[in-house]
């Protein structure tokens, strides 16, 4: 065969090659992925199948009063692929648009489909005449279409009066690809109200459908997703069953009718076991101070009453989406801090830690000893002074461990604890709870430090437990950190005699259909008597709060009350705030002494004593619990959200007539509070900006852009 009749031979058949690629080209594009705006174009019927989400169940308080609910919302969305198939219907062509993008570092200027251009001049003229057109986020649009298609709708609107509603639905017929829905829209009606407790919502995410429901659906609208508070750890059961409908559309892309509907269903009703009478009275209580956090438990059921944190937020601010400013109001200041949940957040928690402490001794059998206070204590090159020494060169002498608990002696914990050695504290201060989350129903939960534990020591592979350390841990400095409602949790067990709950926020859910998914029942983790201290000695613990509070000398008198016994115990623990030295004040406490009910916490960042900051707050607590319980009404409206500050507060005044009840004589106790910013050479806690980096992120609110300004703004006329 002569070379020139082979080669002829090569050309031919590489063009019959090349033609049939090109032919398999065409027919992929004409019938794989055009193959939807071709039979759209076939004269007939064809039918639509719509996902819609469920609903979303209601959160309730434990007597049924509604904290979080479902509104009626009108939204109107784009299915952007009908927009354009019925704009083609009358035009030859997609309008086109040049975008520059860049592959593998080389810019290249590509055309495509200008999806902004077919709704601004085809769907956005037609609302212009309706006066129903409204600005939107031009860029968002596009990309929305880039990525999802007519997959997923694009909501344009979701703003609408009735009114608007009713004119949208009047024309409907008239905006192929425009869809009018009425869905459920969470609404907190009570403002910020135990906004940490219910936490807030976000939109679903758009990328995130099942592969089944991509091929099942042609219009596909997910479910918020709850991401903080009990919204967040309930999610699962309150999402409510999705519906579906098919709808019926002539060529033309107008609707016929809808030939089935399932209703979305809705999730279960969640029950907490807070009283939204006194979440309101703890928050307007905790509202004298500009950063703190208080729980109100049931001192028998591990039920968690009321608990909030200050700084707060709205999270009505959350639906359907946050503007960028106020999610930058919330997430910039540090120090406020206004989405963290201060209650399940670790603090260095000073004096209160002497209580598992004492119980620790008492499970060693040795709550019986006396140790005598001379003011200080020293190990190695650490001084562990005493209040009484730092203030004015005291010392208590020989002390019991209810008289130590009284005047919060800091040689006798010191001591106690380094009689019965580092394991035996670890092991007494985990068995309430210390060093781990409790198991509230809430996310985000700190566990706090409990330094011997395995995982300090895991986390300081290097460090032992020296003497010096054992005693810091004693009296809650050095590196101890614990949360107010692991504290809470503790002035409870306490409090019932030594049975330790598991603390919970949800009380109960219930499906729709009456089933139980979530039973009110409290769970026993342990019982410190079971576990082998004697009831005797546990009531030194108990009478030592009572003295703390009731006998001259205690540290916690501005809690008395006239008649009720409280017992409680104070605690300052030395910080860093702003680099600053300051303190953590805390209280936590139990009442009445004889068959106790509640159980309170309270902790004040930046503040002075415990006595003086927490302990008036305490005492106001009260003063609202027991009112309750004698009939007075507990006020309950909606709250507006409190910014708080980082000022340093000192003290906080009772009431006169509190005062006067009580006996102002009473309240000239030997300390306030045992300030450990003198203790010798203890290491002070170092207070970092409040962990925020698990905080969850929302939906932010699209901004309007250029293109998607359809509607001008409205310029001022300035008189002359």
């Amino acid at each position: 065969m002569q070379p020139g009749f082979r080669l002829r031979i090569y050309l031919l058949t590489a063009l019959v090659l090349f033609g049939f690629g090109a032919l398999l080209n065409r027919l992929h594009e004409f019938q794989i992925e055009r193959r939807n705006e071709f039979l759209n174009k076939v004269p007939g019927n064809r039918t639509v199948t719509v996902r819609e989400p469920g609903i979303r169940g209601e959160i309730t308080d434990r007597n049924g009063t509604t904290l979080a609910r479902n509104l009626r919302k009108y939204e109107v969305t784009f299915n952007l692929e009908e927009i354009r198939e019925a704009y083609l219907n009358q035009h030859e062509e997609d309008p086109t648009i040049d975008r520059l993008t860049n592959e593998r570092g080389i810019t290249r200027k590509r055309s495509e489909k200008d999806i902004v251009a077919i709704v601004n001049d085809w769907t956005i003229a037609r609302l212009k005449k309706l006066d129903l057109a409204r600005n939107y986020n031009a860029t968002a649009l596009r990309t929305h279409y880039v990525t999802h298609g007519g997959l997923i709708p694009f909501s344009y609107r979701a703003d609408l009066s009735y009114d608007e509603f009713a004119r949208f639905a009047e024309h409907s017929l008239e905006l192929p690809g425009v869809y009018l829905t009425m869905r459920p829209q969470r609404q907190y009606p009570f403002g910020s109200l135990a906004s940490h407790v219910i936490g807030y919502l976000k939109q679903w995410e758009k990328g995130d459908i099942p592969e089944a429901d991509a091929r099942k659906f042609n219009h596909y609208i997910g479910d918020e997703k709850g991401i903080a508070g009990v919204e967040a750890s309930m999610d699962a059961l309150l999402r409510g069953p999705e519906g579906r409908k098919t709808i019926v559309k002539n060529e033309k892309g107008r609707t016929i009718r809808m030939s089935d509907y399932t209703k979305p269903d809705t999730g279960a009703a969640v029950q907490l076991t807070i009283d939204a009478r006194i979440q309101y009275l703890l928050e307007n209580v905790l509202r004298n101070a500009g950063r703190a956090a208080g729980v109100v438990m049931n001192a028998n059921t591990g039920e968690v009453l009321a608990m909030a944190s200050i700084p707060d937020y709205d999270p009505n601010a959350f639906i359907p989406s946050i503007a960028p400013d106020r999610w930058r109001s919330y997430t910039e200041n540090k120090q406020l801090a206004p989405l963290t949940n201060r209650a399940i957040s670790a603090y260095a928690p000073g004096s209160t830690m002497k209580l598992p402490t004492a119980i620790s001794g008492a499970l060693q059998d040795m709550a019986g000893r006396s140790f005598s206070c001379d003011g200080y204590v020293t190990y190695g090159n650490h001084p562990v002074g005493c209040w009484i020494w730092n203030k004015s060169k005291g010392r208590h002498g020989s002390l019991t461990l209810p008289q130590a608990i009284q005047r919060s002696c800091n040689p006798y914990f010191n001591k106690l604890a380094n009689a019965i050695g580092w394991r035996a504290m670890v092991d007494g201060c985990q068995m309430v709870g210390f060093g781990s989350p409790t198991g509230i129903e809430l996310p985000a939960e700190k566990p706090g430090i409990l330094p011997g534990s395995r995982a300090w020591r895991s986390a300081n592979p290097g460090a032992s437990m020296t003497p010096a350390l054992t005693a810091f841990v004693s009296i809650g400095q050095g590196d101890t950190l614990a949360t107010p409602l692991q504290m809470c949790s503790l002035a409870a067990c306490i409090a019932n005699g030594g049975k330790y709950y598991q603390p919970r926020i949800v009380r109960k859910a219930v499906s729709e259909d009456g089933g139980i998914l979530i039973g009110d029942k409290p769970k026993l983790v342990v019982d410190l008597i079971e576990a082998g201290v004697k009831p005797a000695d546990f009531e030194l613990i108990r009478k030592g709060m009572s003295m703390a509070v009731n006998v001259p000398g205690g540290t916690a008198g501005r809690v008395k009350m006239a008649d009720i016994e409280i017992a409680a115990k104070t605690g300052t623990a030395q910080t860093v705030d702003q680099g600053e030295k300051s303190n953590n004040s805390w209280v936590i406490s139990f009442a009445p002494y004889e068959n106790p009910k509640y159980a309170v916490c309270v902790m004040v960042q930046n503040a002075g004593s415990g006595g003086a900051v927490c302990g008036p707050l305490v005492n106001l607590i009260y003063h609202g619990l027991f009112g309750l319980e004698k009939g007075l009404k507990l006020p309950l409206k909606p709250q507006t959200e409190f910014a708080g500050n980082i000022e340093r507060l000192e003290e906080i005044a009772l009431p006169e007539d509190v005062l006067a009840a009580i006996g102002a004589a009473e309240q000239e106790n030997e300390d306030l509070g045992e300030t450990g910013e003198e203790i010798g050479e203890i290491p002070a806690a170092t207070e970092t900006p409040e962990d925020d980096s698990d905080t969850p992120v929302p939906t932010l609110t699209a901004e309007v852009d250029d293109e998607g300004t359809v509607i001008p703004k409205a310029v001022p006329v300035v008189e002359p």
